[in-house]
């Protein structure tokens, strides 16, 4: 047992130190700080202006929680797109520069390192999309006074998709080089989410094809099925009261992407976990086969 956990650790611990000394992980940091205060202060004038001029709470309660659904939409993406950039090269560029056949030359497998440099990866881009998810929601709150009833579970959500996004990523790495393995997985998030809107209007429109094709994205990379629970989580049980008021359908509703009736269910979450063992089973499948 020890022979596979310790040169495990090993790895995770370099992959940590390496991610750690690369500046743009420092200039995101500071970049975030800065995004975040801004919004907050939007947020604080927009409060502001709407009681100003005799908004109710209810109204500005509404407003203000669909203003963060977009804001969060956006930072999704942003997160997508900082998870293939640091999970491109994990692999890719340490066989361009022949640093693995050093590594793998002591008693590191190859499956070890990617184990290791996966979940090195994941601690890394999960920490930091929770932490910085966290802070929109608060910023937002102290400037507006409104919270989402579930703030963790919308950042874990986020950051959820930030690593589904980095896994599949870190697969493409293995065999692409370091910028077609990470631009691929960008178009592959966005047309996932592109599909889920798709599906919605397809559901609104009875367009089962549509639907077909969205409920297949959601299979085969379920990114849109988690931000599905980040919109629920939050959202005010306000909204979906009103929503649920206005008469209009539920395939109206469906239709918007920035709505969500409910979350993701177990057995979807379940088959997340079943992607990810498969995902990284391929991954190293695929290592395993390189020549280097």
């Amino acid at each position: 047992m020890n022979s596979i956990v310790l040169p495990l650790v090993v790895v995770v611990r370099l992959t940590l130190l390496d991610a750690f000394r690369r500046r743009i992980l420092w200039v995101l940091f500071f970049l975030t700080v800065i995004v975040v205060g801004l919004s907050g202060l939007g947020f604080e004038r927009l409060v502001t202006l709407a009681r100003a001029h005799g908004s109710s709470e209810l109204t500005i309660q509404l407003g203000v929680s669909q203003m963060l659904i977009v804001v969060a939409f956006m930072f999704s993406f942003i997160l997508a797109m900082t998870a293939a950039f640091i999970g491109a090269p994990a692999v890719s560029a340490d066989i361009e520069s022949g640093i693995l056949l050093a590594i793998l030359a002591r008693p590191i497998g190859r499956s070890t390192f990617l184990v290791g440099r996966w979940l090195g990866l994941v601690l890394v881009a999960g920490a930091y999309a929770l932490a910085s998810g966290l802070l929109e929601i608060g910023a937002m709150k102290v400037a507006s006074g409104y919270g989402p009833p579930d703030p963790f579970g919308a950042a874990g959500a986020i950051a959820l998709q930030a690593i589904l996004v980095l896994t599949l990523t870190l697969l493409f790495s293995t065999r692409l080089p370091s910028i077609a393995g990470g631009a691929i997985a960008v178009v592959l998030f966005g047309m996932c989410w592109i599909t889920g809107v798709l599906g919605g209007l397809g559901l609104y429109l009875k367009a089962d094809l549509l639907e077909q094709v969205a409920a297949i994205s959601r299979v085969i990379l379920p990114t849109d099925g988690i931000w599905r629970g980040a919109i629920f989580a939050l959202e005010p049980q306000v909204v979906i009261a009103v929503a649920g008021d206005s008469g209009r359908s539920s395939e109206a509703l469906a239709a918007n992407p920035f709505y969500a009736s409910a979350g993701p269910s177990a057995i979807y979450l379940a088959w997340v976990g079943a992607w990810f063992g498969i995902v990284v089973g391929l991954a190293v499948l695929s290592f395993r086969r390189r020549e280097l």
